[in-house]
């Protein structure tokens, strides 16, 4: 079975977290503080953390850090629950390694189908078309998880190598958020949510010289063009 860590200190918040994921088939873990969180990680690995970002006594963000500099549990998806809507807050836990971010209030439901797409990418997600080895200054090695800027390694998420790796195997096809939404994110494409753009920035920062070749098409999503077909 599925084991989540649920990491919040409003009890009630808390409570219905645990009824509606064990009604939902997972196995909980229950903690209401970040050092009681930790303290279960090195009980017990879950298959997934769900953590609030506000705690008594450390912050979800740095909960996160040592998660992701765990060799033991730097593999377990970290979904932040906060409610904190800006985006620099976002950015700052997907920078950290979080794999999404949920915002407050939120729906029960897209908790838990966001929660299971987050599980499946984690397990490997569905088969993508493979992606083009190289386009301009940018190339990805699959085999390896390896993707490189005029011959620079870059220090890609999982889900941003996922996400490069999907406009390449693409070039020149526009890919709405709600197709971005249902093939890298595997959730509900009727699920509203900004995690799409927010990628697709910090993804566009790590490109360097490549950023021009993803272009946002103006209400419907982004494409990667191939410089040669400019000309370039």
């Amino acid at each position: 079975m599925t084991t989540v860590l649920l990491c919040d200190d409003e009890r009630d918040l808390l409570s219905v977290l645990d009824f509606n994921l064990r009604a939902a088939g997972f196995e909980t873990i229950l903690a209401t503080r970040g050092e009681e969180a930790l303290l279960s990680l090195k009980r017990r690995i879950p298959d997934l953390v769900l953590l609030d970002l506000m705690l008594p006594d450390l912050p979800g963000t740095e909960i996160c850090r040592r998660i992701k500099a765990d060799p033991r549990t730097r593999h377990v998806p970290v979904v932040m629950l906060t409610a904190k809507g800006e985006e620099v807050d976002r950015v700052v836990g997907f920078e950290l390694g979080a794999d999404d971010y949920i915002t407050k209030p939120f729906s029960v439901r897209e908790m838990v189908l966001r929660l299971k797409a987050v599980l499946r990418r984690a397990g490997g997600g569905r088969t993508t078309e493979r992606p083009r080895e190289q386009v301009g200054p940018i190339r990805v090695d699959v085999e390896a998880h390896r993707a490189f800027a005029e011959g620079v390694e870059m220090d890609l998420t999982p889900l941003e190598f996922r996400l490069l790796s999907t406009f390449m195997s693409r070039l020149g096809r526009v890919q709405s958020r709600e197709q971005l939404l249902e093939d890298v994110w595997e959730m509900s494409p009727d699920v509203e949510t900004r995690t799409v753009d927010t990628h697709v920035k910090r993804l566009r920062e790590k490109l360097g010289a490549g950023r021009d070749l993803l272009e946002t098409v103006r209400g419907i999503g982004y494409r990667m063009i191939d410089p040669a077909d400019k000309g370039a």
